[in-house]
């Protein structure tokens, strides 16, 4: 891996910057997320029947739902490359608020939506085309809120000050969850008549405040320098090909497990336990409690990834999401509160976690600052549509076609295999080496 000079000058932000700029990642990741999330949970709970019916078999319905969900993914790396291109060449902040600008914008109108019974085919029409433009947005905010973390933090401090961005996703996923628990808690008529809707209509106000904080973060240490030299690319997408191709496909592969396994344990897991009959309140409490312990445990494990280094922790996580695999959907099936949150603390709070809070030290090390964002872009959320994007609809199909959780189960260790390989081949090649470690 290559170092240019802009990351090697002096980078030593004040007490100040660094609060500005962790508060606006985790802020402004949070608020994105929080959007972005909402659709994976009424595609488990109501779109499948209010927008994409299908005969009298629900699971159909769901399918469809999902298809729209996995829209979303395929956008992802068309946003990714359009906000890339700008972040690399003209700077990480605007582009930020650009994505908050549209996700906030797409979800506020999915709110607004009438249903299939209302305006016939137009309505899952309508849905998939809101659903792109969040696809869109969201393939442009993770590089950019990671990046101007890492590009600031003391190098050494990387993975600490890096997973406090990873906190703002998982507390999108929390906000997102408490709002669709609530909005549950109406009758249910009410609830599938107009309660889904307010927790998509409240984003313009989340909106708002995270324009507000993300228009206050300054600019990336190391973007500026580069900036300052003429460092920066004119089409620092087709330089990041050549210059980073291996790289590239390193982050890709890293993205199964994490990215996929995640969307299993979360949207998917909703549909499941409806399907087996697990009680829905609980299943929405464990994955809520999951995720507010884990807001604590991300800061720890992104720590000590600056003592041990991150490739040991990363593949902690995609190998414990091999082995908790079929546990997960026993604990589930047993229907009990303690076995339903027991399945949901081993994913999301460990398995989850060991990925996912040190993905930004890594991604970030992959690449050379004048085009880190097009390299994150691409190896990202490219990677997304084949795990994340795919994964609940595949789940659902194969729930749909055998009945049984075995062969989710099977499919699950297929993409932790994905990223054990990848890291196991990107050690062994020795094409990437571990980011700066504290002394």
């Amino acid at each position: 891996m290559s170092h240019n000079a802009a990351s090697q000058t002096s980078r030593d932000p004040s007490p100040q910057e660094l609060r500005r700029v962790i508060l606006a990642s985790i802020a402004g990741n949070a608020l994105e997320w929080y959007d972005f999330f909402l659709y994976g949970f009424a595609a488990a709970l109501v779109f499948g029947q209010l927008f994409f019916p299908a005969g009298t078999d629900p699971l159909i319905g769901t399918l469809g739902a999902f298809a729209g969900f996995a829209m979303g993914f395929l956008a992802r790396p068309l946003g990714g490359i359009i906000f890339a291109h700008f972040g690399d060449r003209y700077g990480r902040k605007n582009t930020l608020v650009a994505t908050l600008t549209l996700m906030g914008g797409a979800t506020f109108l999915m709110g607004l939506l009438p249903t299939y019974a209302q305006i016939g085919i137009w309505a899952p029409i309508l849905v998939v085309v809101l659903r792109v433009l969040q696809g869109i947005a969201t393939g442009g905010e993770w590089g950019g809120a990671v990046l101007i973390v890492t590009e600031t933090a003391p190098k050494d401090r990387q993975g600490y000050y890096s997973s406090f961005g990873q906190v703002g996703l998982s507390g999108g996923f929390l906000l997102a969850a408490a709002a669709f628990y609530l909005a549950q808690r109406l009758p249910q008529e009410q609830f599938m008549s107009w309660g889904w809707r307010v927790p998509f209509l409240v984003s313009i106000l989340i909106f708002a405040i995270g324009v507000f904080i993300r228009s206050r973060v300054p600019e990336s240490k190391e973007f500026e320098n580069t900036a300052r030299q003429g460092a920066t690319q004119r089409l620092p997408l087709l330089e990041v090909i050549k210059r980073h191709p291996r790289e590239i496909l390193t982050a890709m592969g890293l993205r199964f497990a994490e990215n996929g396994g995640s969307y299993i344990f979360v949207a998917f897991s909703l549909a499941y336990a409806k399907y087996v009959g697990a009680p829905g309140d609980t299943v929405m409490l464990a994955l809520m409690f999951s995720f507010l312990i884990q807001l604590p445990v991300l800061v720890g494990i992104g720590a000590l990834s600056d003592r041990i280094g991150v490739w040991p922790l990363y593949l902690a996580g995609a190998l414990g999401m091999c082995l908790f695999a079929f546990p997960f959907f026993w604990l589930i099936d047993a229907a009990s509160t303690v076995s339903i949150f027991m399945a949901f603390i081993g994913a999301n709070t460990v398995c989850f976690s060991l990925m996912n809070a040190v993905q930004p030290k890594l991604f970030s090390s992959l690449f050379d600052t004048e085009v880190r964002y097009s390299g994150l872009a691409l190896g990202h959320e490219v990677a997304s549509v084949f795990s994340g994007g795919l994964s609940p609809l595949i789940a659902t199909a194969l729930l749909s076609i055998y009945g049984a959780s075995w062969p989710i189960a099977l499919y699950l260790i297929f993409l932790g295999g994905i990223t054990v390989f990848t890291l196991i081949a990107s050690r062994v090649s020795r094409h990437w080496r571990e980011p700066a470690l504290a002394t």
